[in-house]
């Protein structure tokens, strides 16, 4: 029989994967605890299974557990439970990107083996994650005792565990950002930069489509060294410093961001023609 499994904050995360593990078998979801019971009730009618509780003292004890609650209150979810339920010989685990599993400290001293698996993929749509999450990269640390069931049970549902250090895991979350919240960020300045030249935003947009999908496709098929073009790359430091200059006065918030984004950039471009 699966082993039953709690889940605790059940947003994007929590109910994409609680999903997968009922539907493939793996874990048996047990018990949904959120900050509300109707929201526990809407996670536990999405993710097909398990019985919503409104609150620590209402959990029944279970071999598996995982926190899928914000980065800044796992910490203090760790300590309520490790008070309100038994966990000897369990295994709990969150689902953070930012925080290492040294966060359960509270439930390990309780007697649980912890760790942490962070999927490295955006959750803003659960349902289509959850349809879609074969081959997903999960970033994992913790206890031998954690992983050696967690591994086994997210390569059931499609995983691809990479194991990180947990000392680096601030600087290990922060590479996920720049490839995707950052990487919107940008994208975001040029719309809205073709937007003050008087351009439509939805030929904007279209503008935009041609040199982000080109520009990222040949990141991933050449390395970002062989893939930088445009005026840095040609080493034409006058259109820079007209650029900077131009979006400065725009909007300054923009002209900083292409301030920093420029610094780093010949940065990219020294390491170019040192390759070349």
């Amino acid at each position: 029989m699966a082993a039953p499994l709690n889940i605790v904050g059940a947003g994007h995360v929590g109910r994409a994967l609680g999903r997968l593990f009922a539907a493939r078998g793996v874990f048996a979801v047990q018990d949904v605890l959120t900050r509300g019971i109707d929201s526990a009730r809407a996670a536990a009618a999405f993710i097909g299974a398990g019985q919503a509780v409104d609150g620590a003292g209402a959990l029944r004890p279970a071999a598996v557990w995982m926190l899928a609650v914000a980065d800044d209150r796992i910490g203090e979810v760790a300590a309520t439970l490790a008070a309100s339920v038994p966990l000897q010989g369990a295994v709990v685990f969150h689902c953070s990107g930012a925080k290492a599993s040294s966060e359960l400290a509270a439930m390990r001293a309780a007697g649980a083996h912890v760790a942490s698996v962070h999927p490295v993929r955006s959750f803003a749509d659960p349902a289509t994650v959850a349809a879609h999450f074969d081959g997903t990269f999960c970033g994992v640390e913790g206890d031998a005792a954690a992983l050696a069931l967690l591994l086994p049970a997210f390569a059931a549902i499609g995983a691809r565990p990479v194991r990180i250090d947990a000392a680096a895991k601030t600087v290990y979350h922060a590479a996920s950002v720049f490839a995707s919240n950052y990487l919107v960020t940008v994208l975001d300045a040029a719309l809205r930069a073709y937007q003050a030249a008087g351009i439509p935003r939805d030929v904007a947009m279209e503008l935009a489509r041609p040199l982000a999908g080109e520009s990222l496709a040949n990141v991933f098929r050449l390395g970002p060294e062989t893939a930088l073009s445009g005026p840095i790359a040609r080493g034409d430091a006058a259109t820079v410093a007209r650029q900077q200059a131009a979006v400065g006065a725009w909007d300054a918030p923009t002209g900083n961001l292409y301030d920093a984004l420029a610094t780093a950039t010949w940065d990219l471009a020294r390491r170019k023609h040192d390759r070349a």
